[in-house]
C-alpha cells in the first residue's frame, strides 16, 4: 500500500494553495467544502477563487511564492503550470513535515487528493495514488450510484444516538450486531424513504428494550417501460431488497432479474382481458404477505399512478393499515416516445399533452372524443392497440383531419422496438399489414413528424413508414 488512506481535519484550520487558475480554484473548493481557511498565492487570481477565499475568511497575496509562506498552514496544495514553483513548495513543506500535494505530480506529493464520494457525515475516498485519477473518477461514479444520498442521513442518526447506545451496550460485540440490526432493518429504511422522525422513534423504543412486532411492508415501484437502465436508484435499491416479487406482463426480463435472487416471484399476469389474478385478489395477497412480516415488491411496468392501477392496491393497503412505499418510474409514453425521437411537447407543434386509456373498465372505447380533437395537442394512448381502428374513426368523425400524424410504438425502450408512422387514415392500415403485439402506445399529433429528423433509437428493429 504506497499510501495510508487518512481523514484530515480542517475545520478552521488554514490551508496554503500556491497558484490562482482553474486548477486551483477546483482544489480551493474542496478544501472550503471542508472548512478550511484559505490562504491563497499567486501573481494573478481567478475572479471565483477570490469569491472563495473572502467566503472562507482566508486571505490572498498577489505575488509570486517565496520561501517562509508555508509558515502557519496545515497542508499545502501547490497548483502551478510552472515546475520550478511546484518543485519549491514540495522541498519547502517536506522539510517542514507538512503534508503536500503538488497537482499531478504524484512525486512530489506526500497527500493525494481522493475522488470523493460525499454523503456526510459519511465520506468515501477513492484513490490510484495519482498513477490512474481517471480510472479513480470512474470508479466514483459506481460508488455513486449505488450508494443512496440519504446514507448520510444513516450515519446522522448514529452520531446522534451513539452515546446513548455506548451506555446501553458494553459489550462493543453488542453495539455492533444492534447497529447492524438498525441499519439493514426497518428503522434503516424509514430513513432511506425520507421518514427520519419515524425512524428516531423505533430506534428509541428499540433502546428502551421495546420488542415490536415484525411488520412487513409493501414497495410499490415503477420498472419504467424497458429499458433497465431507466429504472430509478431507489427502485433498485428496494427490488435487491425485497423478500417477495409480485410482477406483471409488462415488468420486462432484463428488469426481473435485478431482483433480489432469493425472492420468491409470483406472476400475476395484467393482459388485457386476461388477469391471471383478479384485482381484489392482488390487493389482498399484498396485504396477506405484508402481514406475515415480509417486505414485498409490487412491481409494475411504466408509472404505477398512470394506468397502472397502483392507485387502488395502496387505497387497500391504507384502509388494512399496512406500510408502504411508492416509487415512481419513467412512464411509457415520455420513455417511448423519447426513444422514438418524437417530444411529446413542441413550441411549435403542441403545447399540451393528453394520457389516455384505449380501454375503459369495461373493456369499451367510449371516450370523450370531442374534447380530444383540440389542436395544438398531442394524445398518447395507452393500451390501444385493439382499438387502433376506433380510435382513428372517432377522431376524424369528431373532426380531427385525417391527415393528422399518428405513431405506434411497439415495445418501446428495448431492443425490439419497433415505430409504425402515417396518419390517422393511414396508420390503421400499416398496423394490419404487419404482426403487431403489446405493449404498445399510440401517439397523435403533429410532433410525430419530428421523428423523421429526431429518431436515435431502433432497438435494431425496422421502422414503418406510410406516406401521407
Amino acid at each position: 500500500m504506497e499510501f495510508l488512506p487518512l481523514f484530515h481535519s480542517l475545520d478552521g484550520r488554514q490551508v496554503l494553495v500556491v497558484g490562482g487558475g482553474d486548477i486551483a480554484l477546483r482544489k480551493a473548493r474542496l478544501l472550503n467544502e471542508a472548512g478550511a481557511c484559505l490562504k491563497v498565492v499567486a501573481p494573478h487570481v481567478h475572479p471565483s477563487l477570490r469569491e472563495l477565499i473572502e467566503k472562507s475568511g482566508g486571505r490572498l497575496e498577489e505575488r509570486k511564492y517565496t520561501a517562509g509562506d508555508c509558515a502557519g498552514c496545515v497542508l499545502i496544495v501547490a497548483a502551478t503550470d510552472i515546475e520550478s514553483v511546484n518543485i519549491q513548495v514540495s522541498q519547502e513543506a517536506k522539510m517542514l513535515g507538512l503534508p503536500v500535494n503538488v497537482v499531478d505530480s504524484p512525486a512530489l506529493c506526500t497527500v493525494i487528493f481522493p475522488a470523493i464520494i460525499d454523503r456526510s457525515p459519511l465520506i468515501i475516498a477513492v484513490s490510484s495514488g495519482g498513477d490512474a485519477p481517471v480510472l479513480a473518477r470512474l470508479v466514483r461514479a459506481k460508488l455513486e450510484s449505488w450508494i443512496p444520498a440519504a446514507y448520510g442521513q444513516l450515519a446522522g442518526l448514529a452520531k446522534k444516538f451513539r452515546s446513548q447506545v455506548k451506555r446501553r451496550f458494553d459489550d462493543v460485540q453488542a453495539r455492533r450486531v444492534f447497529w447492524e440490526e438498525v441499519f439493514q432493518g426497518e428503522i434503516g429504511e424509514k430513513v432511506l424513504s425520507g421518514q427520519a422522525l419515524q425512524a428516531e422513534h423505533l430506534l428509541t423504543k428499540k433502546l428502551e428494550g421495546e420488542v415490536s412486532a415484525v411488520r412487513g411492508e409493501v414497495y410499490l415501484v415503477g420498472a419504467g417501460p424497458g429499458d433497465p437502465d431507466l429504472l430509478t436508484f431507489r427502485a433498485l435499491r428496494l427490488m435487491q431488497q425485497a423478500d417477495v416479487v409480485l410482477y406483471d406482463r409488462l415488468v420486462a426480463p432484463a428488469i426481473l432479474d435485478m431482483c433480489r435472487r432469493d425472492a420468491d416471484r409470483i406472476y400475476v399476469g395484467k393482459k388485457r382481458s386476461e388477469h391471471v389474478v383478479p384485482q381484489d385478489q392482488i390487493n389482498q395477497l399484498l396485504v396477506d404477505l405484508a402481514r406475515q412480516g415480509k417486505r414485498v415488491l409490487r412491481l409494475k411496468g411504466g408509472d404505477p399512478f398512470i394506468f397502472g392501477r397502483g392507485g387502488e392496491e395502496i387505497e387497500e393497503l391504507a384502509a388494512q393499515g399496512i406500510a408502504f412505499q411508492v416509487v415512481p418510474g419513467i412512464t411509457a409514453a415520455s420513455g417511448c416516445a423519447a426513444y422514438a425521437g418524437i417530444p411529446l411537447t413542441h413550441r411549435d407543434y403542441a403545447q399540451s399533452v393528453r394520457f389516455i386509456t384505449g380501454h375503459l373498465k369495461d373493456d369499451t372505447c367510449d371516450l370523450p372524443w370531442q374534447d380530444l380533437t383540440a389542436l395544438g395537442q398531442t394524445l398518447v394512448f395507452y393500451m390501444g392497440l385493439v382499438g387502433l381502428p376506433i380510435i382513428c374513426e372517432q377522431l376524424i368523425r369528431h373532426g380531427r383531419a385525417a391527415d393528422t400524424p399518428a405513431a405506434l410504438i411497439q415495445q418501446g425502450t428495448t431492443a425490439q422496438q419497433r415505430v409504425f408512422t402515417g396518419t390517422l387514415k393511414t396508420l390503421p392500415q400499416l398496423v394490419a399489414l404487419h404482426e403487431v403485439h403489446a405493449p404498445t402506445l399510440i401517439v397523435v399529433g403533429e410532433v410525430v413528424t419530428l421523428r423523421e429528423k429526431l429518431a436515435w433509437f431502433e432497438g435494431g428493429q425496422p421502422a414503418f413508414n406510410l406516406d401521407r
